[in-house]
């Protein structure tokens, strides 16, 4: 093979990039492309500026990369098919390399990319790719614990090697990334998350499954969910590396990954329509949506989390529950609202992490206990005793004493009361779901 296009989508990486890998492998040439999607440019998914600014940095990353290596990122901009034939053409290429992904946007790209080219679809996403482990006479597990006992006897095999060196075909002037408009939360790109990877599994792995994940004043999680979003960092390669040193709760965080991908793979509906319906009749409150949108519902835990997150692009997964319980199940509110806020703002706004998570949450999901409620004033007793996480995003608490902050009343007059009564709204969900 003469020439060959890698199309990077969900892979931007040089190490364990099982597509390039394979391109350097049989073509004496390769076009590095990636192209800036205006159709996904147009949804509210393309539109979220922190996350537009983590992929321009880690595109800006790649390049340097592959740049070291000898080639270039092309970076084009426009329908992604349409320019990839484009691109193909020009360096006379008919393969292109891809790495195979799940969503139904993804799944149709790969559909009119292989209309058009020899399409080489290869596996760099996940750590098991869907489909590959599936129960007896279904296509995909629905419940997480026999998909996990399945999925923990797979061989995650070998990271692939990096490349020494490659070559550009001859003529090709890769065209640039636009610089970000501003500083992401957090650096873009593989060499941040390979070291954020790498210093987290030294110096955090080990208190992981003994309650670190559950302290969110420690901010002892990862934070590696954009990078392994965008594929700065293999999700395979980090799966082989937390279990090389027992890592089993945090290898378990990726396999729940796995598991929502195969679920909307096979189940595309699951996007946008309840997988499990439940006749729930959500309320029209744009005042309370408002209220838990800014931090401002008088629930110090849930006011936190959603602060952390317009600051931040992210929120602690545990702040993430609760806050995403108390809209769907306190405000009687349509987890899809939810969902779209959360890909407004978040870096990693992953497609089947976040739409699994909120029907997850809502009870329409995968969660065999659909109409738990999470208490947000105990979860707050629990997971944050000292206040220091609220604290850290509600300064209007600053103040308040430890033993209070769950419930500060008259103690901060600058901060709200709670917009509704926790008891009184858990009672109203019951009832709209026909439990009492």
């Amino acid at each position: 093979m003469r020439a060959a296009v890698v199309l990077f989508t969900r892979d931007l990486r040089v190490h364990d990039n099982p597509a390039l890998a394979r391109a350097v492998a049989e073509a004496e040439t390769v076009l590095p492309l990636f192209v800036l999607d205006e159709g996904i440019g147009r949804t509210r998914y393309g539109t979220a500026a922190y996350r537009n600014a983590f992929l321009l940095e880690a595109l800006a990353d790649l390049d340097s990369s592959l740049r070291s290596l000898g080639a270039a990122l092309d970076v084009r901009v426009g329908e992604v098919v349409a320019e990839t034939v484009r691109a193909a053409r020009e360096v006379g290429a008919t393969t292109v390399f891809a790495s195979a992904d799940v969503s139904p946007y993804a799944v149709g790209r790969e559909r009119r990319l292989a209309a058009e080219l020899d399409l080489r679809l290869v596996d760099g996403t996940f750590v098991v790719p869907a489909g590959e482990v599936t129960p007896t006479g279904n296509d995909h597990y629905q419940v997480f614990s026999p998909y996990h006992r399945a999925w923990s006897q797979v061989s995650f095999g070998a990271p692939e090697a990096t490349p020494t060196a490659l070559r550009l075909p001859t003529g090709v002037v890769a065209g640039r990334a636009p610089a970000p408009a501003f500083v992401p939360p957090m650096l873009g790109g593989e060499t941040a998350g390979v070291e954020r990877a790498g210093a987290w599994l030294r110096s955090c792995l080990d208190g992981y499954g003994s309650g670190g994940h559950d302290a969110v004043a420690a901010d002892a999680t990862s934070r590696l969910s954009p990078y392994v979003h965008f594929g700065c960092v293999s999700a395979r390669a980090l799966a082989v590396r937390a279990r090389e040193r027992g890592g089993e709760a945090f290898v378990r965080q990726l396999c729940w990954r796995d598991f929502y991908a195969q679920i909307l793979f096979a189940q595309p509906r699951t996007q946008v329509e309840d997988m499990r319906p439940r006749g729930d009749l959500w309320l029209d409150d744009p005042e309370a949506l408002s209220a838990w949108k800014e931090g401002m519902t008088g629930y110090p835990l849930v006011d936190a989390g959603m602060r952390q997150l317009r600051q931040e692009g992210w929120m602690h997964n545990r702040a993430r529950m609760v806050a995403a319980s108390f809209l769907v199940k306190d405000l009687g509110i349509d987890w899809r609202e939810g969902a779209r806020h959360f890909f407004d703002l978040l870096l990693d706004g992953d497609v089947a992490q976040n739409i699994g998570n909120w029907q997850w949450v809502a009870g329409t999901g995968v969660d065999t206990r659909p109409n738990r409620i999470y208490n947000p004033t105990a979860q707050l007793k629990k997971l944050d005793p000292e206040g220091e996480y609220v604290r850290r995003y509600v300064p209007e608490l600053a103040d308040v004493p430890s033993r209070a902050i769950a419930e500060p009343g008259l103690l901060a007059p600058s901060y709200p009361g709670p917009i509704v009564d926790h008891g009184t709204a858990t009672e109203a969900f019951r009832r709209r779901r026909g439990l009492d």
